[in-house]
């Protein structure tokens, strides 16, 4: 309900109006008998209306107007007057007030100005809601979309409008410098990432993806005046400390700063090698400040084993998968290597498996190694343990991934495309990880998952477009875009047509 107050110095005046107001109104009506008392109110009441008399002792009627409009200024303010002079007048419309009412005045002419002024307010209430509720819906979007543009930045998904215009429509400020933090977090820590990426979100300076697995990858953007090492330190620092006491290990992992938002895969994959070595007292670690690898991430040899490795692991040729890593043991063992050094190299190798296992949505332990083995024998046995424990993992996650997974999925987005959907909504709807949902749909249908989401959407434009009583922002909103603009740049790249100049073209 409206609240009025009316304020002026004579009880008859304050009763009078408040009469008339009730019976041609369903009002919240309280009084004051001067201007600093109306002051005084309006801090626990907050009136919507406010009938204020001119001429009252102390503080007058246009100085008390002039500090409640500064201090609330969506409050509607309507002059009493028994002096119609256009001085005071000319002064009450520069505070700001919406119309007067001189003293003595037909009944008639008060409840039209009064009329007048509650449609006012009734609008400003209408729109201030209206762009509450829309801020609160782009909010959630934003959050949505945040996930999505990490996993195509990190997993060379490219949505199908180019990124930089839904980055533009996030308002999320892009520096040149930028790196990855990979945080890893145990199982029984996952109800923990609404609060890391609120943690992340406060700083400004970051975004954060899905969970995949137990990793959560962050992609941070270079604070200026503050050098790389203390921005990561401290928001390192700030997302442990979510960690509970009773909570297994927390570590992250840090990868270099690259300009190009290109490289930004290559800061990623450091993060994750950065995770490895969990176990000691520092709970995240640079990348840069780790040993020399055995194996070099960037060399020829590392992307054969990758590209051998995917192939295998897609083909479930497990058998296959251990003689490839028992051949390079028996290569390092006639070699005569030192056996600390080659459970090294074993260990990087183990990590590039579970790295590959962890892409394609198997959730598998960090491969690490229980002791430091004493010889080759018991570096095979090792080893072989830790693969087997790899195959079991991969075995269980396919067996609830069937043939009809990608239908179920594909379904889900036809149901549900009105909806702020993305990676992390629709993974969780089929108990998947994002990344393997992603991958999924690229193996199975050639297209992303956002594609084929733009593609419901704009058929269902489509058939709106018949309506020609529904506004293009009506339509936008109704398939699943709050923002007319964006869905006009979607909607163009895919007919090379405005939505307008579709509907004129096509629309009889």
């Amino acid at each position: 309900m409206i609240k009025v107050l009316i304020v002026d110095d004579e009880q008859m005046e304050r009763d009078g109006l408040e009469m008339i107001l009730n019976r041609h109104f369903e009002l919240e009506i309280s009084q004051a008998r001067n201007g600093r008392i109306a002051i005084d109110m309006c801090e626990q009441l907050k009136p919507d209306l406010i009938f204020m008399d001119i001429q009252m002792p102390g503080i007058s009627g246009l100085e008390a107007i002039e500090q409640l409009h500064q201090a609330y200024p969506d409050t509607t303010f309507i002059l009493v007057t028994a002096f119609a002079k256009f001085e005071y007048a000319q002064q009450a419309m520069k505070l700001g007030v919406h119309d007067y009412i001189v003293k003595p005045s037909k009944v008639s002419e008060i409840v039209k100005i009064v009329e007048g002024a509650l449609d006012k307010i009734c609008a400003e209430k209408k729109s201030s809601e209206e762009s509450k509720r829309y801020q609160s819906t782009i909010e959630k979007a934003m959050a949505v979309f945040e996930t999505d543009v990490v996993t195509q930045l990190l997993f060379d998904h490219v949505h199908e409008v180019h990124l930089n215009q839904l980055v533009d429509l996030l308002h999320i400020p892009i520096t040149q410098d930028k790196f990855v933090m990979n945080l890893l977090i145990p199982e029984e820590a996952k109800g923990s990432y609404s609060a890391v990426k609120e943690v992340v979100r406060s700083t400004g300076s970051g975004w954060t993806g899905a969970m995949n697995g137990r990793q959560v990858p962050i992609i941070v953007f270079r604070n200026s005046g503050e050098s790389f090492r203390h921005q990561a330190i401290t928001m390192a620092k700030r997302i442990l400390s979510l960690k509970k006491p009773d909570q297994d290990i927390w570590f992250v992992g840090i990868g270099d700063v690259y300009e190009p938002i290109e490289r930004i895969k290559q800061s990623y994959q450091e993060s994750l090698i950065a995770t490895r070595n969990y176990h000691q007292p520092v709970k995240y670690q640079f990348y840069s400040d780790m040993p020399a690898l055995t194996l070099d991430f960037y060399s020829q040899s590392y992307k054969a084993y990758e590209q051998k490795f995917d192939e295998l692991l897609r083909q479930e040729e497990w058998h296959l998968l251990t003689e490839e890593v028992n051949e390079s043991i028996d290569q390092y063992e006639r070699e005569n290597r030192d056996i600390i050094q080659t459970q090294k190299q074993i260990a990087e190798i183990l990590w590039l498996i579970s790295s590959i296992l962890s892409d394609m949505g198997v959730e598998v332990d960090m491969p690490v190694y229980s002791v430091q083995v004493t010889g080759y024998k018991q570096l095979r046995a090792e080893t072989s343990y830790m693969i087997d424990r790899m195959k079991y993992a991969h075995q269980a996650h396919s067996q609830n991934t069937d043939g009809d997974m990608i239908e179920q999925i594909k379904h889900y987005i036809i149901e549900h495309a009105h909806e702020d959907l993305s990676l992390e909504i629709i993974s969780k709807e089929a108990g998947l990880s994002p990344i393997y949902v992603s991958k999924l749909f690229k193996e199975k249908l050639g297209i992303n998952y956002i594609s084929f989401l733009t593609e419901c959407r704009l058929e269902k434009a489509k058939k709106l477009m018949r309506d020609s009583e529904k506004s293009m922002k009506e339509i936008a909103i109704e398939i699943g875009y709050h923002d007319p603009n964006y869905f006009s740049k979607v909607f163009k790249k895919a007919y090379h047509l405005s939505p307008t100049a579709y509907r004129s073209k096509t629309v009889t």
